[in-house]
């Protein structure tokens, strides 16, 4: 008897938890990678002479980051790795083609230029920000999380 009252408990807690609703909440993948340095003289950041600007970089990051130009002396980094079920394989984020925002689409969640924050979709966190910093022509991201 005691055995059933048992297993009867873990069913309904089981059952309770399976049914109640709220964000996913699974943890983001850290990935730690050296400073990277980028020319921004360079022809292939010339997607970054121009504010608004952006340029995909697959080599650092957990699922590489997206470098986007908000003015000639403020760029931002975006871990491409989506915030919404960040485990999950197809949760890499891209650059929307019209270049207005960034999206995932596996979760068709969207995100903000301005602070990578959600603008759509089932995604309520805002990507992993990375730090930059200018200096002259050469932009340094580091693994240092800013948000």
């Amino acid at each position: 008897m005691r055995m059933r009252s048992k297993l009867f408990s873990s069913l309904i807690f089981v059952s309770i938890a399976a049914c109640q609703s709220g964000p996913v909440d699974d943890p983001i993948p850290l990935a730690n990678f050296s400073p990277l340095v980028l020319n921004l003289s360079f022809p292939e950041n010339a997607a970054l002479f121009l504010d608004g600007g952006s340029r995909t970089i697959n080599s650092i990051g957990v699922r590489g980051v997206i470098v986007y130009r908000v003015s000639s002396s403020r760029y931002l980094a975006f871990e491409r790795n989506c915030s919404y079920r960040p485990n999950e394989a197809c949760a890499t984020v891209n650059v929307h083609s019209s270049g207005l925002y960034m999206t995932d689409p596996c979760c068709n969640s969207n995100f903000n230029f301005s602070d990578g924050s959600p603008g759509g979709g089932p995604a309520w966190r805002p990507l992993r920000q990375y730090r930059t910093e200018l200096s002259g022509s050469l932009l340094t991201i580091s693994d240092e999380i800013i948000n």
